[in-house]
């Protein structure tokens, strides 16, 4: 499983092993949609082993008689409920592939250096954010090694609950960490906190001072 945006700035994971990769294609430009605008990618190494498993409707692009020109329709037809009825692999419905073709525009409006940039900027951001609130009393990064929009945060040491700081943190209209501490007893007062491109330095700045003023009361 991987995040999309993070391909603009981590190694490919083929590179390191994946034969099967997938994810969210949510990250791609859609916005929130009270439950809609969700979809999923799948990609594997050229093998017809995989391919052919697909469970979606698939388009092949190749060149035509015009020098320059490019060409696409669906192909391996016979796999779907078109060409095998009830025998057929697909399920995609309208909306998602709606929502695939928004994805796609934002992918060929970014193109690979905006992806780069919108991924060093969230990598930048997360790091603030992780030094930053780091710096409080009480309060330890769970893990030291590089984030990627997520990162763990443990309150053990303030004295205070994740429940009772996230209640705090509504009073600045704030949303705090998923609280980790029934699924990971092991972590304590635990939260996933997560941070994108969307947010500024002064965002994560008021973040850090609600925080600093529950933990201090």
């Amino acid at each position: 499983y991987t995040d999309p945006i993070s391909l603009g700035v981590m190694e490919a994971p083929a590179n390191y092993g994946a034969t099967i990769t997938c994810g969210d294609y949510h990250p791609l430009g859609l916005h929130l949609g009270a439950g809609g605008c969700q979809g999923g990618f799948i990609a594997t190494h050229d093998d017809m082993k995989y391919i052919s498993e697909f469970k979606d409707l698939m388009f092949g692009l190749t060149d035509t008689v015009q020098d320059g020109e490019w060409g696409f329709g669906e192909v391996l037809y016979d796999r779907t409920s078109y060409g095998s009825r009830d025998k057929g692999k697909e399920f995609t419905g309208t909306s998602t592939g709606l929502w695939a073709i928004t994805a796609g525009v934002y992918l060929s409006l970014m193109g690979p250096q905006g992806m780069e940039e919108v991924g060093t900027t969230i990598m930048q951001n997360c790091q603030y954010a992780v030094k930053k609130i780091g710096e409080l009393p009480g309060v330890k990064i769970q893990f030291s090694s590089p984030s990627f929009k997520e990162f763990v945060v443990n309150f053990d040491m303030t004295g205070k609950s994740v429940a009772q700081i996230n209640k705090h943190l509504l009073e600045f209209k704030i949303f705090g960490g998923k609280d980790l501490s029934k699924e990971f007893p092991q972590f304590g007062q635990s939260a996933l906190y997560c941070v994108t491109e969307v947010h500024q330095h002064k965002d994560l700045d008021k973040l850090v001072y609600a925080l600093q003023g529950v933990i201090s009361c």
